[in-house]
């Protein structure tokens, strides 16, 4: 089973919409897999192995968060952006928490959703891109890096990140005491910025630090910048609290 670099599978209920996003994205050179509902859906996912999933939380069969947790369990890396008729904090916060990457809420401007789409790749691309010229492995007190597996390490133990998790670690990790606004991080990490999506990266950094952190509450790795944003730990920090 290849996977294409270029390939889509879109899950979307409503045919009108699943149609006129399946054809904006073709038009663009994309590869697509369309599925109607969520057993559909985890088929061909299995069978495709698409480079990206743009996923409906209302599916019937089975719903989209429950397509999300299950291609999490089999694939911690492929972006997945969750798409919601809903307008409720608490259906985006809990995508995120069960490792969708970014979430759009209906109705939405094809446009935008071009962008995002675009933004993903590019950022897959450069990930790859940058991974080649990196060492094999980064070290900070018991967090270890391993760019070319994408894999990270806290004492001894391999921990389960999403790929934005990964990306926002390697972006700290690669700088070491640089403050980032959340726009910055947006901008970063996704690829784009937009208003009123600041709420994903607190979520993602919330669900980052619930992983590396001995005590999410007291960070000792990714630390609050109170006005500004966040930054990782310096190498000085780590030798004074030794």
């Amino acid at each position: 089973m290849t996977q294409a670099n270029n390939s889509i599978l879109l899950v979307e209920d409503n045919q009108d919409l699943l149609n006129l996003v399946n054809i904006n994205l073709a038009d663009q050179g994309y590869q697509m897999h369309t599925a109607t509902d969520g057993q559909t859906a985890l088929d061909l996912y299995r069978a495709e192995s698409p480079s990206l999933v743009i996923l409906d939380i209302m599916l019937p069969k089975v719903d989209g968060l429950e397509v999300c947790k299950q291609i999490r369990k089999e694939d911690r890396l492929v972006p997945i952006l969750m798409l919601t008729a809903k307008a409720e904090e608490v259906d985006k916060v809990l995508g995120l928490e069960l490792g969708a990457d970014d979430y759009m809420t209906k109705p939405f401007s094809i446009r935008e959703l071009l962008a995002r789409v675009k933004a993903m790749f590019r950022r897959m691309e450069a990930n790859q891109t940058a991974n080649e010229d990196l060492p094999e492995v980064l070290r900070h007190k018991d967090l270890e890096l391993y760019p070319n597996l994408r894999k990270v390490v806290l004492n001894g133990e391999t921990l389960e990140l999403t790929s934005k998790e990964y990306d926002l670690l390697m972006l700290f990790f690669s700088n070491p005491g640089k403050a980032y606004s959340r726009e910055e991080l947006l901008n970063e990490v996704w690829g784009y910025t937009y208003d009123g999506y600041s709420h994903t990266v607190n979520s993602h950094i919330n669900r980052l630090r619930s992983k590396i952190e001995n005590d999410p509450s007291e960070p000792e790795y990714v630390k609050t910048v109170w006005g500004v944003g966040y930054r990782f730990a310096e190498k000085e920090e780590e030798r004074a609290n030794a």
